[in-house]
Order: structure tokens, then sequence, then C-alpha cells
């Protein structure tokens, strides 16, 4: 399994639109490395108001995709809870942003497990448009059974 369509994608994170932020896994490696595209486009709500005759998509929209795409690689990773598995994010570190991203873009979504321990993933991330850093964090992440 090295990719992942949007069909498959939407089995293994709960986000709906507007805010599922990963339309597709073009590269994995289970348990170490996964790379994911994000189109930005112009129709999605929030550059209505961030900003007006500017739009630009806004740093936390970022992480978050970043975020879905680390808990993509752990739900795929860890086979033990089956569908009755949900990744919660449990920290961010290093956060920074280097330049707007803006309609038209497309993020290319990049998550390298740097530890994983007792169930909490650690994950360094980036996001690049046309092959240049954006933004990047380290996340953590931990991974429960699902109680409705």
């Amino acid at each position: 399994m090295n990719e992942l369509n949007i069909q498959d994608i939407l089995k293994r994170l709960p986000h709906r639109y507007p805010f599922l932020l990963v339309d597709r896994v073009v590269e994995m490696e289970i348990g170490k490395r996964l790379r994911a595209l994000k189109n930005v486009t112009m129709n999605e709500p929030h550059f209505q108001g961030h900003f007006p005759g500017f739009p630009v998509m806004p740093g936390v929209l970022i992480i978050e995709a970043l975020a879905q795409a680390a808990a993509i690689l752990a739900f795929v990773s860890e086979d033990k809870y089956g569908d009755n598995a949900a990744v919660y994010f449990a920290g961010i570190d290093k956060a920074r942003f280097r330049r707007p991203v803006t309609p038209g873009d497309q993020l290319e979504l990049i998550a390298n497990v740097s530890r994983r321990r007792s169930g909490m993933w650690q994950m360094e991330t980036a996001a690049l448009v046309d092959g240049e850093e954006v933004a990047s964090a380290l996340l953590m992440a931990t991974l429960r059974e699902h109680v409705q």
C-alpha cells in the first residue's frame, strides 16, 4: 500500500469537507514516512475572510493538513485497533512558516516518524509548494480505541 486515493483517506480520517485537508497520499513507507497532496483552491471557505483581496491559507490550516497526513501514517502503521481507532493530536513544537500559501498552490505534505513509543508518535513534518518549504513543525499524536 504505497498510495491512497480520497476514498481510502475517508476510511481512515473522521474529517469531512470543509475540514478534510488531504486529497491524496502519493507515497508511503509504513511506520516511517508519508508524502501526500492538498490542492489549494479559491472556493475554500476560509479565503472569503482571510484576506479579502489577498487570499492566504491560514497557517493553522497548513498545520492541520500536516497533522492529518501524520495521522494517516500512524493509522495505517498500527493495525491493532482496526476500524475502531482514532488518532488524536497531542502536541506541536517548532512550527515555522516561511511564505504564504495561496489558491492555485499544491501543498506537498511530508511526515517522517522521528520517534514512536507506547502508542505515542512524534513526526517531523513539512509542507512544500513547488519543492520550496513553506511550513514545518514537529507534531505529536496518539492512537487510541475510539469510544462513542
